[in-house]
C-alpha cells in the first residue's frame, strides 16, 4: 500500500482547499472527477492527502517553534544583527508576545485547519468506495481529523465539527472538545490495524493520542486555572491506554538513543506513530541543519549543506542537567545527553578521515566544534584524498577569526546574539542522501514513542499517589539506554519536578515542551529573557487572517483572550 501512496502523491495538488480554512471548506474529491482510476487508486488518493499535512506542521519554522522556542528549552535570538531577525518574531515567541500576525502562527494553523478538511474529504468519499481497504482507510481518516482537532485544541483552544462539506463548522472548545475528539478516536479504534507501521495511525497510535488526551483533559477544561484538577478518571484512562501500549509487545526501547531520531528509524521498534519522512516520501524537515552553526557541514558529499545557526538551549535547560549530575558532566552520566561519533573532533589538531567515516556528534553540543574545512566553497582533502578535519570558525559569517565554540549563555543583548551563543541540539541525524544536502531530513519525527508512553503513564501514576510506580516506569526507561557503554543511574525517589525534569532529558527537542510546562503549572514561570506571567498566554492567538476571513458570520470565530 506504501507504493500506491507515494505515486499518489502526484495528483494532492487536484484537491483545492481554502487558505484559511476557516469554515473548513474544501472540494470533495469524487471517484467520477478522477476518469480511469480503480477502486484502490482513488481510495489511496483519499487517504494520502490526510496524511500529507503532517511533514509540513512539522516544520522547523511551524510546529517546532511554537512549541519549543515558546518555552525554557529553546531560544532563537538575532544572530550576529543579520540572521534570524524576522520582524522579532522568534523573540516575541519566547518572551510570550506573540501577535495574531505572527506567520509561524497563521501557517500552522492553515496547515492544522487543512488537515482536519482532508480528513472530511476522505470521511465523506470513502463510504462509497468498493476497495477493500476503504474502511480501514475511514477509520484512519477519523483518527486523523481527531489529531488534528487534538492540535488545534492544545495550541489554540478551540476544535472543529463537522461532518458535511456543505455545512459550517461548529467550534468547540473544553469539555465539548474533549469529548468530542475522544469520540472519534474511540470509533476509529476498533478498525485501526495494530501493524501498518509507525507513518500511518494504528491501534496503538490511538491510544497513545487517548492517553495524551486525557493526560492535558484538566488543562484543556479549565484553560486558565490557578492549578488544574486531574480527575481519577482521566488518570485511570491514561494508565489503561499506556499499559496496552506496553503490554502488546509490538513496541521496544531502542538501547541506542540517538537511532530513535536517525537517518533510517522508520522501523526503529520504538517509534508508535510518526511523521513518516523517508526519501521516497520526499520527507523535506530540516530539525538536523536548523540549531547548527553555519560552518558545520555534515555532509563531505554536499559542500553547501550546513547549519543555520538557529536556536540553542537556554542555560536554563542546561542547568538542569548540569545540577542534576553535577559533579559528574551529564555526557558522562547520562547517554541522552550526548554522543560522540569521531574521537578526532576533541584532537586540537587537523586529523584526515575518510567521507565514509564522517559523521558529527549528536545530542547538546558544547564548546569547540571541529569538522570539515571548507575553503572557497570546498572541503580541503588531506594528501591522501580523506577530508582534513579541524577546529571551525564562522567564515561563513564573514568572521574568519571567530571560532565556532558554542557557549552556556545565550540571551537577546547583542554579546548573547552572537553566532557562538548557546549549546546547539544535534538530535536529528541529517540525510546522506538528499539532493541538497539541508531540505529534505530522513528522519521520522516522532509523534508518540514508547519512552513517553511509560513517562505518561508515570505521571499518571504519580498524581495518583503511586509514586513507587511511577519510580519504577522512568527507571525501565532510564536504564534502557545502553548501547553506549553505560546507561543513566537510576532514580531513588520521584515527585512531578523530578518528573517534569525527566521528561525534559528524554524528550528535548521533540515539541512536547510547552504542552508539558502548562500541565506541570511551569509556563508562567520565569527563564532566559522571559518574565511574562499572563495565563492568557497558554493558548495562541487566532490569526487574524481567519478572524477576518469569517467576519461575515458575527461572533462565529472570536480571539482568544489576551490577545
Amino acid at each position: 500500500m506504501q507504493k500506491d501512496l507515494i505515486k499518489i502523491l502526484t495528483i494532492l495538488f487536484l484537491i483545492g482547499f481554502i487558505s484559511s480554512c476557516t469554515k473548513l471548506e474544501e472540494e470533495v474529491l469524487d471517484e467520477s472527477s478522477i476518469t480511469g482510476q480503480t477502486d484502490k487508486q482513488v481510495a489511496d488518493g483519499l487517504i494520502a492527502p490526510v496524511y500529507a499535512r503532517l511533514p509540513d506542521i512539522f516544520l522547523h519554522t511551524n510546529y517546532f517553534a511554537l512549541q519549543e522556542i515558546s518555552t525554557d528549552e529553546a531560544i532563537l535570538p538575532y544572530r550576529g544583527g543579520t540572521d534570524w531577525g524576522d520582524n522579532g518574531i522568534y523573540l516575541s515567541l519566547h518572551k510570550h508576545e506573540t501577535t495574531s500576525t505572527d506567520p509561524n502562527v497563521r501557517n500552522t494553523w492553515n496547515l492544522i485547519t487543512q488537515g482536519i478538511s482532508r480528513a472530511l474529504t476522505a470521511i465523506t468519499a470513502l463510504p462509497t468506495n468498493a476497495d477493500p481497504n476503504a474502511k480501514l482507510y475511514l477509520a484512519e481518516a477519523r483518527a486523523m481529523r481527531a489529531y488534528y482537532n487534538m492540535l488545534s485544541l492544545d495550541l489554540f483552544g478551540i476544535s472543529f465539527i463537522k461532518e458535511s462539506p456543505g455545512e459550517i463548522s461548529k467550534i468547540v472548545r473544553g469539555q465539548e472538545a474533549i469529548d468530542y475528539i475522544k469520540s472519534e478516536l474511540l470509533a476509529a479504534e476498533p478498525v485501526l490495524d495494530a501493524n501498518v507501521g509507525p507513518g500511518r495511525i494504528s491501534k496503538a497510535g490511538a491510544w497513545g493520542l487517548l492517553a495524551r488526551l486525557h493526560l492535558n483533559s484538566a488543562v484543556y477544561r479549565d484553560r486558565y486555572a490557578a492549578s488544574f484538577s486531574h480527575t481519577n478518571e482521566d488518570l485511570d484512562a491514561v494508565i489503561d491506554y499506556t499499559s496496552r501500549i506496553i503490554g502488546s509487545n509490538l513496541y521496544a526501547l531502542s538501547a541506542d538513543y540517538f537511532s530513535i531520531f536517525g537517518n533510517n528509524n522508520h522501523d526503529n521498534k520504538e517509534l508508535v506513530f510518526a511523521v513518516d519522512q523517508r526519501a521516497d516520501l520526499n520527507g523535506h524537515n530540516r530539525m538536523a541543519y536548523f540549531s547548527l552553526s553555519g560552518d558545520q557541514f555534515p555532509l563531505p558529499e554536499f559542500p553547501a549543506a550546513n547549519g543555520t545557526d538557529g536556536p540553542g538551549i537556554t542555560p536554563d535547560f542546561y542547568r538542569s542537567w548540569a545540577n542534576t549530575y553535577a559533579p559528574v558532566d551529564p555526557a558522562a552520566a547520562d547517554p541522552r545527553f550526548f554522543k560522540q561519533n569521531v574521537g578526532m573532533y576533541s584532537n586540537p589538531n587537523d586529523t584526515c578521515v575518510a567521507a565514509a567515516d564522517f559523521n558529527i556528534n549528536r545530542g547538546i553540543l558544547r564548546g569547540q566544534q571541529y569538522g570539515l574545512i571548507r575553503v572557497n566553497g570546498a572541503f580541503v582533502k588531506c594528501a591522501d584524498g580523506r577530508y582534513k578535519v579541524g577546529k571551525l570558525f564562522h567564515d561563513t559569517r564573514s568572521r574568519p577569526t571567530l571560532a565556532v565554540d558554542f557557549t552556556e549563555q545565550i540571551d537577546f543583548t547583542t554579546a548573547g546574539s552572537n553566532y557562538p551563543t548557546g549549546y546547539r541540539v544535534e538530535k536529528y541525524e541529517f540525510s546522506r542522501k538528499s539532493a541538497s544536502g539541508r531540505n529534505f531530513g530522513e528522519a521520522d519525527i516522532s509523534i508518540v514513542r514508547l519512552a513517553d508512553v511509560y513517562l505518561m503513564r508515570a505521571e499518571a501514576k504519580l498524581r495518583k499517589g503511586d509514586a513507587s510506580g511511577a519510580l519504577a516506569d522512568v527507571n525501565i526507561v532510564r536504564a534502557s539506554r545502553t548501547a553506549y557503554g553505560f546507561s543513566a543511574p537510576a532514580l531513588t525517589d520521584m515527585n512531578l519536578d523530578i518528573l517534569f525534569r525527566e521528561r525534559g532529558f528524554e524528550l528535548y527537542w521533540e515539541m512536547v515542551r510547552r504542552t508539558d510546562m502548562i500541565r506541570f503549572e511551569k509556563y508562567e514561570g520565569t527563564w532566559t529573557e522571559k518574565n511574562n506571567t499572563d495565563k492568557n498566554k497558554r493558548i495562541f492567538p487566532i490569526p487574524q487572517t481567519a478572524v477576518d476571513g469569517s467576519s461575515n458570520i458575527p461572533g462565529y470565530l472570536t480571539q482568544n483572550p489576551g490577545y
